[in-house]
């Protein structure tokens, strides 16, 4: 008898799970590199403002499919019905074998690098922290979903109220010195960059779609998550840049080295770099966990319709949560922190890829609504195609910038990446071959 998941997770713990997974360790580090390529505070405000509206065009376009078919996978389910199982299927190997590992590696990455600054029982502990941090939270998650989802929950209310402070810090401190000299004009090149790193920076927006099977009320409740949960974060970024300008002004957020550092030392100029570093490790541990939450349920969702991925797609009657695929995920996960050792290269090898999917589930949306337009909408995209090609639009710029960037500085970014997508072609191509009936004798 084949076990289904349980519809266990809140209004509250779906919106926890997209605030944490989004507010990761970026906005500490893009937040200077964005106000220095806007010319200005005012620009830089901007730029976030936008960000977090262009992943509301894509959280809404999410919401559509997600209450259409609630069902774990997200991308997997509207890729296959929207252009065929080989489309789902590249998407489920892609996460599998490249995105989701190297995600989870890149934050466990950054937790370590902010750990081991408040103890290094070692040298070189960098390596150790990032397994240990993906194999505690694996373990946490095999536990059972009210488990994952309440760390989660705590990580995520931890981490809001991190901000939190450093908005108050800002909003306490005297102001910066009288500024000297004049910011440098806005550029295009400097407007592509900020919106890359800003977009960067607001990803994971569209988690909620891979356990929409485990959503109560999921008709309502998926939307709203979706919604609020990027609307909490676009406001979050809003005021903690208004922070920085505020403590700092615009010269010294746009040049500092740490920014979030420097804004809490206005106010805690002993504790600064040990308090951000301790928000930092939370953000990153948060962020961890959601995506070893959500990444299991891409892989389960593969393994329930391809026979040869079959154990991943057994979901544990004892302890309730897809096992197999949590701790393959996780094993996949150590691998990549302990022999590549460094989150830039993972962010350049998996990036493209990331953005071609979104890509492709954007358009789904007009896809879904021509092929099949007797299925129930609880939800729909405002303004439709409007929405749906702005998201698109949007797309197609990242995969633009993050290809030539690549090419240009870690072409061996673009051959893994891609490779990884060719094999899942000849995987594919392989398993329904060997799947597919013999011909009858004439």
């Amino acid at each position: 008898m084949r076990v289904a998941p349980k519809k266990e997770l809140t209004l509250f713990d779906s919106t926890c799970i997209i605030v944490g997974i989004i507010i990761g360790a970026g906005i500490y580090e893009t937040a200077p590199v964005v106000a220095s390529s806007m010319g200005g505070g005012p620009g830089a405000l901007a730029i976030w403002l936008a960000g977090g509206l262009l992943a509301l065009s894509g959280a809404l376009c999410y919401a559509e499919l997600a209450t259409a078919y609630p069902r774990e996978g997200g991308d997997y389910v509207y890729l296959s019905r929207a252009y065929g199982g080989w489309a789902g299927f590249q998407f489920g190997w892609s996460q599998l074998a490249l995105i989701r590992p190297g995600d989870i590696a890149l934050l466990a990455f950054v937790f370590a690098s902010y750990a081991q600054t408040l103890y290094a029982p070692f040298e070189n502990s960098k390596p150790y922290y990032a397994a240990a941090a993906i194999v505690v939270l694996t373990g946490i998650n095999l536990l059972g979903v009210k488990q994952g989802k309440w760390t989660q929950n705590i990580l995520t209310v931890v981490k809001a109220l991190g901000l939190l402070a450093i908005v108050a810090a800002g909003l306490a401190s005297p102001g910066p010195p009288p500024a000297s000299g004049q910011p440098a004009p806005l550029t295009m090149d400097g407007l592509k960059l900020a919106l890359i790193l800003v977009l960067f920076t607001f990803g994971g927006w569209n988690e909620m779609a891979y356990v929409a099977a485990e959503v109560k009320r999921p008709r309502r409740n998926i939307a709203r998550a979706l919604v609020i949960g990027t609307v909490l974060v676009t406001a979050l970024y809003v005021l903690v840049n208004g922070a920085f300008l505020r403590a700092l002004g615009y010269q010294a957020m746009a040049s500092s080295g740490a920014v979030a550092v420097d804004t809490m030392a206005t106010a805690f100029p002993r504790a600064a770099s040990r308090v951000i570093a301790v928000f930092v490790c939370v953000s990153a541990l948060g962020a961890v966990n959601g995506l070893i939450f959500t990444g299991a349920r891409i892989s389960y969702a593969l393994g329930a319709e391809h026979a040869a991925f079959r154990a991943l797609g057994r979901w544990s009657p004892r302890l309730g949560v897809p096992a197999w695929a949590l701790v393959v995920q996780g094993c996949l996960s150590l691998a990549i922190v302990l022999f590549i050792g460094s989150f830039v290269d993972t962010l350049l090898y998996t990036a493209p890829v990331v953005w071609l999917f979104f890509l492709a589930t954007g358009l789904s949306v007009v896809v879904l609504r021509r092929k099949e337009p007797r299925t129930p909408r609880p939800f729909q995209a405002p303004a439709h195609p409007l929405m749906p090609i702005l998201f698109c639009a949007c797309c197609a710029f990242m995969l633009y910038s993050c290809v030539t960037y690549a090419w240009a500085n870690k072409p061996a970014g673009l051959i893994v990446a891609f490779g990884a997508l060719a094999s899942g072609t000849f995987v594919y191509w392989l398993i329904e071959s060997r799947m597919r009936p013999p011909e009858p004798a004439p």
